[in-house]
Parts: structure tokens; sequence; C-alpha cells
């Protein structure tokens, strides 16, 4: 199974230190202001998607709906992960743009 593009850069991020996986840690990112981009996994249960959405719509943070639990893990170097964070703007501004030309939902 071969990791989008998209999450290919999340995973320099990881590397650099600057991504946020797993429940907690991304709902902590993003209530701190931390949390520049949240990416959640198509197969992610519907309450976990609606929470996500909603936190990252009041505190307006972009979200993306991208890959299965199985390629967010793979591409930080984790197991399976329903959501994360990239904290670093640059990085974060970098994958929106890749998202972006490639037209995932948001």
């Amino acid at each position: 199974m071969k990791i989008p593009e998209e999450l290919s850069l999340a995973g320099l991020a990881a590397k650099a230190g600057k991504v946020v996986s797993g429940e907690f840690a991304v709902e902590k990112a993003v209530k701190t202001g931390k949390a520049f981009l949240v990416v959640i996994a198509r197969d992610a249960s519907e309450n976990t998607r609606k929470k996500f959405y909603d936190m990252c719509s009041y505190y307006q943070v972009p979200i993306y709906t991208i890959g299965s639990k199985e390629e967010l893990g793979r591409a930080i170097g984790k197991e399976y992960r329903a959501s994360l964070a990239l904290t670093d703007e640059n990085f974060s501004r970098a994958v929106i743009n890749k998202i972006e030309k490639t037209g995932y939902e948001q």
C-alpha cells in the first residue's frame, strides 16, 4: 500500500518532531493553539470525525480527511493513527498546498 504524497510530507514533519498523533494529543494541540493542521483518517469513527471537525471549526484550524488509519500511522512511523496534527506552520502550509492540488475533502 502506497502512502499518499501529502502524508509523506507529514512524515518529514514527524522526523523533525513537528507532529502529534492520537486523539488526546491532537485535541490538546488544537486547544492550546499549537496545531496548524489536523488530518483525520477516512476510516476514523463518525464520532471522532465530528468531534475534530467541530473543534477545528471553533478554533479555526484547517482539517482534512486523508488516507486510512494504517496509512496515517505508517506515514509518521507509528502504528494505526486516526488523527494527527502538524505543529509547524511551514510544514502545514506545504501539506495544505499539496492537498489542494490533489483535491481532498476538507
